[in-house]
């Protein structure tokens, strides 16, 4: 697969893994269709593309899960077509069970997964109607196996899995394809802007965060797995051994999330 001459959504598009995205993209002759909450943060990034005049924004909020048919539908008027969705867009969140009010676990839903799979939803018809697309879907590792502070995010992330893993399944009839992106720590800026137990942000780095994949390292990874059509692609550094960990030794995983003492 190549991304020459497609049409690529990407959503979070605004900073982190999204900006990184739609700067390689840029570079690989395709038309680009951006999307984030902040229309000006994005034209920021439009101009910092290469392709500039082959690039769309289109900003909305997840949040808004039950009004995602227009939004792809004005998606879908740019340029007659969309050919990949990157699904990249949501929150995360760092408290512990018992201090997380509900509204926190709400939120999450409502954005990581209820606006995604509802924007995936609005854009399927196109997809089955010209029998192909590509839904790549940046999940985590916390998708596969949990830890501490991120229950919120990980019930989200989770969920993802679950549904895509029905999507792929219902519409390979339909050569719709299925990107599960994994990331373990990506030096963004997605710790800070995590949600603490009361709804409240982070706003502080921390050092796993800190520590992780380049941004730009990561995308590069990831455009590579999606050109691949891999089912799953697990980014990252030592931490993409939980996956295996937790699916063939899975107290053995438990001890050593105990002993890293994440935060």
């Amino acid at each position: 697969m190549t991304f020459e001459n497609k049409v690529v959504w990407i959503t979070g598009a605004s900073s982190g893994i999204g900006k990184a995205l739609a700067l390689q993209l840029a570079e690989q002759n395709c038309k680009l269709i951006l999307s984030a909450r902040r229309e000006a943060v994005l034209l920021e990034v439009k101009a910092k593309c290469s392709n500039a005049k082959s690039i769309e924004i289109l900003p909305f909020d997840l949040a808004d899960y039950l009004n995602m048919t227009p939004i792809a539908e004005k998606a879908l008027s740019f340029f007659g077509q969309v050919d990949i969705l990157i699904n990249n867009g949501g929150i995360s969140q760092r408290s512990l069970i018992i201090d997380t009010d509900i509204l926190v676990d709400k939120k999450l839903m409502e954005i990581d997964y209820l606006g995604t799979i509802a924007l995936s939803k609005a854009l399927l018809p196109h997809f089955i109607e010209k029998q192909s697309g590509h839904f790549v879907t940046v999940t985590s590792l916390m998708g596969k196996f949990s830890s501490p502070y991120r229950s919120a995010y990980c019930g989200a992330k989770h969920a993802l899995h679950g549904f895509f893993d029905a999507l792929r399944l219902e519409h390979d009839k339909n050569a719709i394809k299925v990107t599960m992106i994994c990331p373990g720590f990506v030096n963004t800026n997605v710790a800070k802007n995590a949600l603490t137990g009361d709804g409240s942000t982070q706003s502080t780095q921390d050092k796993a965060t800190e520590n992780g994949l380049e941004v730009s390292e990561f995308a590069k990874r990831m455009l590579k797995a999606i050109k691949k059509e891999k089912f799953e692609a697990y980014i990252g550094k030592s931490e993409t051994m939980g996956v295996y960990l937790k699916r063939f030794f899975p107290r053995l995983l438990h001890k050593v999330i105990l002993k890293s003492n994440v935060t």
